[in-house]
């Protein structure tokens, strides 16, 4: 990615007094001519980049400008270090380590990678999930839209996005783009995303709104719900909502308050705890769970 070798270029100069254009094309595997626009991007960012011609010439951060020799101190070196490896385990290659290698220069060793954090943000979908993101981010670079088949409990459709923004977010990546079936900005799960296209088609970039994740945004919540769960699901809760979430009662249940976007939603929930878990509230959809859970009984018992 282009920003990913701006900050490297950025960092070399700041490391070294000169360097040439062929040095940094090798060292980054780009043309020179690449090379020349990206020192071009650094001094329309505000980089006083000076380049002279001959045998002493080459790249260089101007005379006399005030600059912090090192960009990073080792410790926020090593910080990034461990972020640009949690994007290697999505794509399931060593691109960002080895473009920190690329910043390691004259036996500087702060890059090394011998740190004791690890980021690992693969799932179970990691082989499809890193062609989308190529595939999305490429597509971004170049202000080009995408369409793909989206699938989503309400229906398939096709879609066609001006994407922006890709967002790792509640344990999975998803793109944020303008969607030209809804005519406003939409936030796509890259797992329900199939069939991926680039188009032809590029769009002028649209000024983004300001990105607002809040559960109470993105999950709306119509039912709010109270249920008691055994002492055996003490565990479950905390892992996944904390100490704090529950209380105590006498009899030794644990009661949990929670807000549900719709039924669907409380009833799937109810389920992943199986029996150790009674929905008192509300009242009235006790005896529906109850007609949902007779509706899989069912299922299991048509044959004996």
């Amino acid at each position: 990615m282009k920003i990913d070798r701006l900050i490297g270029i950025l960092s070399i100069l700041l490391q070294q007094d000169k360097v040439t254009a062929p040095y940094l094309a090798e060292k980054f595997e780009v043309s020179r001519r690449t090379i020349m626009r990206d020192i071009e991007h650094l001094c329309k960012a505000g980089i006083p980049l000076v380049t002279t011609q001959g045998q002493q010439g080459g790249i260089s951060i101007m005379e006399g400008y005030t600059i912090e020799r090192t960009l990073f101190t080792s410790k926020e070196m090593q910080s990034i270090l461990v972020g640009l490896k949690g994007l290697d385990s999505v794509a399931g290659t060593n691109q960002y380590q080895q473009l920190m290698d690329k910043l390691s220069i004259k036996g500087n060793h702060i890059l090394a990678s011998n740190y004791n954090i690890q980021i690992d943000l693969s799932s179970w979908h990691k082989s499809s999930l890193a062609p989308k993101i190529d595939r999305i981010q490429a597509a971004i670079e170049e202000s080009l839209e995408i369409e793909f088949y989206y699938y989503a409990p309400n229906g398939e459709s096709k879609r066609i996005i001006e994407p922006y923004i890709l967002i790792f977010q509640w344990s999975s990546w998803y793109i944020y783009g303008y969607c030209k079936k809804r005519r406003d900005y939409r936030l796509f799960k890259l797992n329900r995303m199939q069939q991926i296209q680039i188009t032809k088609e590029k769009f002028q970039p649209r000024p983004v709104p300001p990105l607002d994740f809040s559960s109470d945004r993105i999950f709306p919540t119509s039912i709010e719900a109270k249920a008691a769960f055994l002492p055996e699901a003490k565990w479950q809760l905390i892992e996944n909502y904390g100490m704090d979430s529950f209380t105590t009662k006498e009899d030794g249940r644990l009661y949990m308050e929670s807000g549900f976007t719709d039924k669907e939603n409380l009833f799937y929930w109810l389920l992943s705890f199986g029996n150790q878990v009674e929905l008192i509230e509300p009242k009235e959809l006790r005896e529906e769970f109850a007609t949902f859970l007779k509706k899989i009984q069912k299922i299991y018992t048509k044959d004996i």
